[in-house]
């Protein structure tokens, strides 16, 4: 198993930095190897300039500033998110990163010139796991209808292997979490990536 974690929270102490050291640690107990792309710490730029956006679609130059995060794309066979859940979706710093590397020629192919629709092309990639925490509780994140989860669950698994395996787990109402809540938290993260993990 080839394990890619994105990951991304600006502070070492949060919470959400010990759902990822679990993670982790998940992985490499069963062996996989891993690799983690801590957004913050590598301080990638999540904006999509004018320049970037006029070469999208040219594959040959499309990966200019990102070939890491490509290759590591390329490489997994599982990609696990790691984030807090800000104003009902992704951190800016999670979404840029997805505008920017999910390319033409890599993440999807364009759809012919006479039309249609465009093909995945992340079908090597098997297993996708999220995980966060959000500040809102479970019923107000649902009647929102909760982005996030649906742009990495429905849209990202879109582009990936038919029947990809999808685990999920949020730490709801976080901002009144409690010692005894965030264990529980963690203990649940370690039955669905469990689940996440196992062979088919």
């Amino acid at each position: 198993m080839k394990a890619l974690v994105v990951y991304c929270h600006p502070r070492p102490s949060s919470f959400t930095h010990a759902v990822k050291e679990r993670v982790v640690k998940r992985l490499e107990l069963i062996g996989a190897q891993t690799r983690v792309l801590d957004l913050y710490d590598r301080q990638f730029n999540p904006v999509l300039t004018a320049q970037g956006h006029s070469f999208y679609e040219d594959q040959a130059l499309n990966r200019t500033g990102i070939e890491e995060d490509c290759e590591a794309l390329e490489w997994c066979d599982t990609i696990i998110f790691v984030y807090p859940t800000w104003w009902y979706g992704p951190p800016a710093m999670l979404k840029g990163w997805l505008d920017r590397v999910l390319v033409p020629g890599l993440a999807f192919h364009m759809p012919p010139p006479e039309g249609g629709n465009i093909e995945p092309g992340l079908r090597h990639i098997e297993r996708l796991g999220v995980f966060t925490t959000c500040g809102a509780s479970w019923w107000l994140t649902r009647m929102i209808g909760a982005p996030g989860r649906r742009i990495l669950q429905r849209g990202v698994r879109a582009l990936c292997a038919r029947g990809c395996k999808t685990a999920f787990a949020a730490h709801y109402l976080m901002d009144g979490s409690t010692t005894e809540s965030r264990a529980k938290h963690l203990v649940r993260v370690d039955r669905r990536l469990d689940y996440l993990l196992t062979p088919y």
